[in-house]
């Protein structure tokens, strides 16, 4: 078999995927301004020390901007594993007269004690070499190299990560996929794929995945979901709404809003402007929890259901397959989702409505 040079080049690249230029400029927007502000404040805090900021920050800003979600980019990777790398580095430089001997050994003794405490972080190898490296500004702060420049720097770089990655919708730190409601799997882990099947496949690799277990389960969920859709005819929501919806005004008197309450028996209702289009949700708690303020002067100014509905509501399109509607019925308990079209509600989907379908999608495969 022969190879060409575009093979060759195609076993050297990563398997790994290319993001949209959005998500690219972001990460490299999010790097600059990161290092740019806690270089500065590290400046102001340690001006009369000349390593002041130091290099390894660099490759941090690459886990934390560019692969937040990566294990090795976690808050506890970060501090803990700088820290471990800072400590064993300036431990060598004291002991070890040669620089070779004491930067390798310091490599070494940090990844493995990094291994150890689970808290992996590349860089943080980078921090021990620093230590060894650094010349005579780091060597003369001996241990006080750990708490400055390392942890100013890590914590500073650290913090503004937070803030930026969830000023732009991503979601860090990491957290578990756990189920809100009890310590069992959430409904859809019950059928499918539990935490403990991934624990027992991580069990036997024993490599290093660059990849939590929590985002491992959430891709293998979501392309047996979209392996499903292949398999059976859909319904789309238009197909199985209800089109004559019980709803509220936004301007209706909170106490016409629990009458309608008391005489539908629902625990939430969908809430209209005057030309029907939906401008949020008001749930019956609600309604209890403005009962129980409402001799508080801080609320006298309450009265209309606008003042206290929830403005955020998801909302599906008449023409989306109910597939989509699952995880938000099964993982976060939704009574009902409403069916919008132009702004206008034209509809709402229930959990029983869910059944019927999906019980007909079942009989159509056993028959």
């Amino acid at each position: 078999m022969s190879y060409t040079q575009s093979d060759w080049l195609n076993f050297l690249k990563p398997n790994y995927k290319v993001l949209p230029v959005k998500e690219r400029v972001l990460s490299g927007v999010g790097a600059l301004c990161g290092l740019a502000i806690s270089s500065l404040i590290s400046w102001y805090v340690l001006g009369g020390i000349n390593a002041w900021y130091i290099a390894p920050m660099g490759a941090s800003s690459v886990l934390l901007f560019a692969v937040p979600n990566s294990p090795l980019a976690q808050p506890w990777n970060v501090i803990v594993g700088n820290i471990l790398a800072g400590v064993i580095g300036v431990t060598c430089t004291q002991l070890l007269a040669d620089s070779t001997t004491a930067f390798s050994l310091a490599v070494g003794f940090a990844i493995f004690m990094m291994m150890t405490t689970d808290s992996l972080h590349p860089p943080s190898g980078a921090v021990a070499i620093t230590a060894v490296l650094g010349g005579d500004a780091v060597h003369r702060l001996g241990f006080h190299f750990i708490l400055y420049p390392v942890l100013l720097n890590s914590i500073l770089l650290l913090v503004f990560a937070v803030f930026f990655n969830r000023l732009i919708g991503r979601h860090y730190p990491l957290t578990a996929h756990l189920n809100e409601r009890s310590k069992d799997p959430t409904p859809t882990q019950k059928v499918s794929i539990q935490p403990k099947d991934i624990e027992y496949a991580l069990d036997h690799h024993t490599e290093l995945l660059d990849i939590s277990q929590y985002d491992l389960e959430k891709i293998i969920l979501q392309a047996q979901v979209h392996a499903n859709e292949r398999s059976m005819s859909t319904f789309v929501c238009q197909d199985i709404m209800s089109r004559d919806v019980i709803r509220l005004h936004e301007e209706d008197d909170i106490y016409q809003a629990l009458d309608k309450f008391k005489s539908v028996n629902l625990m939430s209702l969908p809430v209209v402007n005057v030309q029907e289009k939906l401008v949020g949700t008001l749930a019956l708690y609600e309604v209890v929890e403005w009962f129980k303020g409402a001799t508080d002067p801080r609320n006298s100014w309450q009265h209309y259901v606008k003042q206290i509905m929830s403005r955020r509501v998801v909302t599906v399109d008449p023409l989306q397959p109910i597939q989509d509607l699952v995880p938000y019925f099964v993982e976060k308990s939704f009574n009902y989702i409403p069916v919008v079209e132009h702004e206008r509600l034209i509809g709402i989907v229930s959990r029983a409505d869910m059944i019927a379908a999906l019980q007909q999608q079942i009989n159509r495969q056993n028959s």
